[in-house]
């Protein structure tokens, strides 16, 4: 009898895809349906693109026995959020043309479209690769964009760091041909004996892989919410190197002890020229040890988990041609975004603005797609995407900063001046109605809940106090809930999981306050809270810290300890 695991279903597929062909190319002609089958819509992910459907529509079309409305996410690779005013007005283009009229700015530093319908899905990636961009490995389970501190103002360092990025990104881009072939019109190769992954092998990785470079004292990338970080080491003015951080990760499943978001622990330094190298011998780490048989198991933090970081350090030790050096100091003081205009030592000028949920949509009041759109079109230096979802209109000239003004003036692009420091420390996930893994709603709710809360930040006199505040339509941590001060995650249709006390720098994990929280309760079941903050904090203390000197949580730990006490501390609030 065999003693061989038994490999996830995931394993087969894409053991057998020819290298991530299927039969997505046959199923794109097939228009008798708006769907993939459901080997192809696993395959597509490697391709930047997931299969939706419009929940918001399933009861009428089921009674009128119509199919679902099927339509396709795609997710543009932005590597270090950095794009050009020109390549800005073709995802503007693409949205009205293929999509549903807005563009998404992911919490990861990556375009997203929705809405494309099945026979303009080959059409759209097409003329994304002709933009000089693309979105291959925008999902599945390779790696997926590598996120940067996008903020030139903040280092003198920020050009090496953004190049890193990108050499990273290149390195472990998938070298398969499918792509080309199925959306570019390549030439297609006869036999995969012609073909081979020199970094993911055939089966590519268990699961997902993340990567970030953060800046310090910025970590607006979050580099413990992460499988690999760099963090970025200056000293007298010079980048010296990266320290080197593993084994983060958000996402979990309600009610399973076995799933868990856990910190990344930094496990040594290696110099800026070893990055590229560093990067690959743990993502084939990771191919070679990670979880296939349990794809709720098949992440990076799992691995780390399960090993300990010194075993981890042990192995990449062995592979790299210089073993990594002791971590050096550094410092990290929030992660989230500076706002407004700001100019560097070079001086050009740098705008960083607001965009709720990310979502960049003309409304009555405020017209922000097109206002953007016509500022790309006079726009003299470039895009940079957050990964708070926000946009910064970057490397503005002095000559040009004035029509820029004009602009933002013409369109009510407000200053965040006229937020609230809360809102301004929002993110959520797309959630409902196209995400098929969401319980609740969160980028459509999560505004509304803000006005009520800031009516308690109003009262209390926070109003400029910044606090750190996510939420997510279901537990797989999407907008990395569980590092902030304040988060919620989707439990049921309306209701959420409430969790305290994150660092206001995303180094610490939050912890669960109260289950099961119908939404209407929200707003009464924290203002006591924020009340109690602002009466007693110390001078400088930030709420996640205060709500654990307080007694609303306890001080957090690493790894499976955050959910096996879950249901002990659920009934011990109740």
């Amino acid at each position: 009898m065999s003693t061989e695991p038994k490999l996830s279903a995931s394993e087969h597929i894409k053991s057998d895809s020819h290298y991530l062909r299927g039969t997505i190319a046959e199923g794109l002609l097939d228009l008798s349906t708006g769907s993939m089958s459901e080997q192809d819509q696993q395959l597509l992910k490697f391709h930047g693109t997931y299969q939706q459907d419009d929940r918001d529509l399933r009861a009428q079309r089921k009674q009128h026995k119509l199919e679902k409305a099927y339509s396709f996410m795609i997710r543009i690779r932005v590597p270090g959020g950095v794009a050009t005013p020109a390549q800005w007005l073709e995802v503007d283009r693409m949205s009205a043309d293929y999509a549903n009229g807005t563009i998404k700015l992911t919490t990861r530093q990556a375009f997203q479209l929705h809405g494309v319908i099945k026979s303009n899905l080959k059409r759209t990636i097409r003329e994304i690769n002709r933009t000089a961009m693309d979105t291959i490995a925008a999902c599945g389970d390779v790696n997926r964009n590598v996120m940067c501190n996008p903020n030139p103002f903040l280092s003198e360092v920020h050009a090496e760091v953004l190049q890193a990025a990108q050499a990273i990104s290149d390195h472990l881009t998938p070298q398969t041909r499918a792509y080309h072939e199925i959306w570019l019109d390549g030439e297609k190769i006869e036999s995969s004996e012609q073909e081979e992954e020199p970094v993911y092998g055939r089966t590519y990785l268990p699961r997902k892989f993340k990567i970030t470079i953060a800046v310090p004292p910025s970590n607006d990338v979050d580099v413990f919410a992460n499988c690999l970080s760099f963090i970025a080491i200056v000293e007298e003015g010079r980048l010296a190197g990266f320290n080197v951080a593993v084994g983060g990760g958000m996402g979990s499943s309600h009610n399973n002890e076995k799933t868990y978001p856990r910190l990344a622990d930094v496990i040594g330094f290696c110099p800026a020229d070893q990055a590229v190298e560093v990067a690959e011998k743990v993502v084939v780490l990771q191919r070679d040890f990670g979880d296939r048989t349990d794809r709720k198991h098949a992440r990076f933090k799992y691995t780390v988990d399960d090993h300990g970081p010194d075993w981890i350090l042990a192995k990449l030790n062995e592979s790299l041609d210089r073993p990594l050096e002791p971590a050096r100091p550094f410092v990290f003081e929030s992660n989230g975004d500076r706002y407004g205009w700001v100019d560097d030592a070079n001086g050009r000028s740098h705008f960083t603005l607001f965009v709720q949920g990310g979502r960049v949509l003309d409304t009555a009041d405020h017209p922000l797609r097109s206002g953007l759109r016509e500022i790309a079109k006079v726009h003299d230096g470039d895009f940079r995407l957050t990964p708070n979802q926000n946009l910064i209109i970057a490397n503005v000239s002095p000559e040009n900063r004035p029509r820029i003004e004009a602009l933002l003036a013409e369109y009510g692009i407000r200053d965040s001046h006229q937020r609230s420091a809360l809102r301004l420390n929002s993110l959520a996930c797309v959630a409902l109605p196209t995400c098929g893994l969401s319980l609740a709603e969160a980028e459509r709710y999560l505004p509304d809940l803000l006005t009520e809360l800031e009516e308690v930040i109003e009262e209390n006199g926070l109003r400029h106090d910044a606090i750190t505040i996510r939420m997510t339509g279901c537990p797989n941590g999407c907008a990395r809930p569980y590092i902030a001060e304040i988060a919620f995650v989707g439990r049921a249709p309306g209701k959420y999981n409430v969790y305290l006390g994150g660092g206001f720098a995303g180094q610490r994990l939050s912890k669960l306050y109260r289950e099961s929280v119908p939404s209407s309760q929200l707003k009464d079941l924290l203002a006591p809270v924020i009340a109690h903050y602002a009466r007693e904090r110390a001078d400088g203390e930030r709420f996640g810290d205060f709500c654990i000197r307080a007694g609303y949580v306890n001080e957090t730990v690493q790894g499976r300890d955050f959910h096996l006490n879950l249901k002990e501390e659920a009934h011990a609030k109740r």
